[in-house]
């Protein structure tokens, strides 16, 4: 069968950097960093004492306080996020064929927030089984697109990908495959995580995986730079309208890009650790470029994972070298994390929009926070450093890697 064209006609974004994608793509393009000392709860016998925090965020500017209180922080970044999206992609939400219209969304852990109060609170009680009547119902990761879609009342496929950091991106595969195969023609398709919490700074911790730079957190995310010493930890989401193409091209709708290939594979290597040679990152780099029908030459800017980890930035670059070849020195590369900090499941669809955005508006987003030179990386290779640039981008790949070797790569080109 002939496959159908997906496009992207939306965006929405709520993030460390900014409440909007306005926000947010101004943001990456000034090189801001989104880290600061954590707010949310008191981080001072924590060894990471800081985060990337959403700023500026009241819940009553979105939903009323009855409503708030059902919410997970996670799943109101979800509806915000998808909020902003829906209302950029000037759908007609009355005309649209909402039983051909679905929600895909990506959470690497959901509601991590709300597990933990519910545990603390049963632990330092009698032993009475108290908990409160929405404990599950806010935990649970597939419940973000289950209220999106019943606040929209969109009916078609609807369900959450799980795979740690590149769940949102799984997501966007998803979504995408659903349309190629005319299962549905619109689909809200993003992602989101709200894990700076007591949980999630000592779990990440106790793996030895973030930043400890508590002297200075607005430098403390450095992928690629030889003092790099771990990822800074991030909250937000962002969400994607993604719609067929002839769907799109009928009602007028604006185009950001077209997605035109995606990869997925896995390491079978190690539960955290990536494998040395990059062969999942490898494998999924050339998958996507096989999907998209396109030729290492044809992609100008890659969206790296690139999450300030000693082990992650090198096996990293080792595949783009191995997939890209020559034309690997022709790349711009950069990592955005180095602003956002990691949001884990929601990475990939933050990273998905700056993709977008450098694809229709020719600027390469930095990786800021470069300060030494690491001998461990091709000194040819063009990693965007401390300054955005200017050139033309006709396609970007992002890539995303999650714990327990999941990899996904996605695609985006101009139309």
């Amino acid at each position: 069968m002939e496959l159908k064209r997906v496009v992207v006609t939306g965006l929405g974004a709520i993030t460390p950097i900014g409440n909007t994608v306005e926000e947010f793509w101004n943001a990456l393009i000034d090189g801001r960093s989104g880290a600061a000392p954590i707010t949310q709860f008191d981080a001072s016998l924590f060894k990471t004492r800081f985060a990337c925090e959403v700023k500026n965020y009241n819940p009553t500017d979105h939903f009323d306080r009855k409503e708030a209180r059902k919410l997970d922080l996670f799943a109101q970044y979800a509806m915000v996020a998808a909020d902003e999206a829906i209302a950029d992609s000037g759908l007609d939400m009355d005309a649209v064929d909402k039983d051909r219209f679905g929600v895909i969304w990506g959470a690497g852990i959901g509601g991590l927030k709300t597990f933990q109060d519910e545990a603390i609170a049963f632990g330092a009680g009698d032993g009475t089984p108290r908990f409160n009547p929405f404990f599950i119902p806010k935990m649970i990761a597939d419940i973000a697109p289950g209220h999106i879609s019943i606040k929209h009342g969109l009916r078609g496929p609807n369900f959450t990908t799980v795979s740690a950091c590149a769940s949102s991106t799984n997501a966007i595969i998803d979504a995408t495959t659903y349309i190629r195969l005319g299962k549905m023609n619109l689909c809200v398709a993003g992602g989101s995580e709200a894990a700076v919490t007591e949980a999630g700074i000592g779990g990440f911790n106790a793996l030895q995986a973030l930043s400890k730079r508590n002297d200075d957190p607005a430098t403390a995310s450095r992928p690629f730079d030889k003092n790099r010493d771990g990822f800074v930890l991030g909250d937000g989401g962002g969400s994607l309208i993604l719609e067929e193409y002839e769907h799109a091209k009928a009602r007028g709708a604006k185009i950001y890009a077209e997605v035109v290939g995606s990869g997925l594979s896995a390491d079978a290597f190690h539960m955290t650790a990536p494998h040395p040679e990059g062969l999942g990152a490898i494998n999924v780099m050339k998958y996507a470029l096989e999907d998209a029908g396109m030729k290492p030459e044809d992609i100008d800017y890659i969206n790296v994972h690139g999450t300030s980890t000693p082990l992650g930035d090198i096996a990293e670059s080792k595949a783009i070298l191995g997939v890209f070849g020559e034309h690997a020195y022709n790349l711009n590369i950069s990592s955005t994390k180095s602003m956002t900090g990691h949001l884990l499941g929601a990475a990939g669809i933050i990273e998905a929009i700056a993709c977008i955005l450098t694809v229709k508006n020719d600027i390469i987003p930095p990786t800021i926070n470069h300060f030494t030179d690491d001998e461990e990386f091709d000194p040819k290779l063009n990693f965007t450093f401390n300054k955005a640039v200017k050139r033309e981008v006709k396609a970007a790949l992002s890539n995303t890697f999650g714990f327990g070797g999941h990899n996904a790569s996605a695609i985006f080109k101009k139309i």
